[in-house]
């Protein structure tokens, strides 16, 4: 099979099960935000050192690719995606707790920055956060399933502590933002 169609060459696309779309409908730009996502969770995998967080992150990214296929598939359609595990959010919030035990609380926001892995957490972080904003947007004029919103909310929190905390085991200092 040929990896080119030619058939995004006039600026559509086909969701699974063969509707097509503008390849700028909130609906592409939601799962290929997760598409997006993925990858950066993948760079963040192949960076870390921490065999619990990149296992962690392997789990995650399959979970991703569930969550893109769940979006690119119309509601009427006769496909039907794969599950998500009915704990991904109680699993992510242990994930939290643990890194978040060995961290000061903050008194202050952060600024991303201060070693290149952690910087790579924050734009990892941001990417989900819009995505949750294209799924926010799907979510008014399509139907999604609550669980996608919650996870995806769920992993920004993840990466916001995945940064803190490497950058402490990495012995980095947070940068505090001073207002002007």
């Amino acid at each position: 099979m040929k990896i080119y169609t030619k058939n995004g060459d006039l600026g559509k696309t086909s969701l699974i099960g063969g509707k097509s779309l503008s390849k700028n409908n909130i609906r592409i730009e939601a799962y290929g935000g997760v598409d997006e996502l993925n990858a950066w969770i993948g760079l963040l995998a192949d960076l870390l050192e921490d065999d619990r967080q990149v296992t962690f992150l392997r789990y995650i990214q399959n979970q991703l690719f569930v969550i893109g296929s769940k979006l690119a598939t119309p509601i009427n359609s006769t496909f039907s995606a794969p599950e998500l595990p009915t704990d991904l959010i109680e699993k992510l919030e242990t994930e939290i707790d643990f890194m978040d035990a060995d961290l000061v609380a903050l008194t202050n926001f952060i600024l991303p920055g201060g070693h290149t892995l952690v910087s790579y957490c924050h734009l990892a972080r941001v990417v989900c956060r819009r995505v949750e904003r294209n799924i926010v947007s799907l979510s008014e004029v399509e139907a999604v399933e609550n669980q996608i919103l919650a996870i995806i909310n769920r992993f920004s929190d993840y990466l916001f502590i995945l940064a803190r905390y490497n950058a402490k085991k990495l012995k980095v200092e947070e940068i505090v933002w001073k207002a002007p």
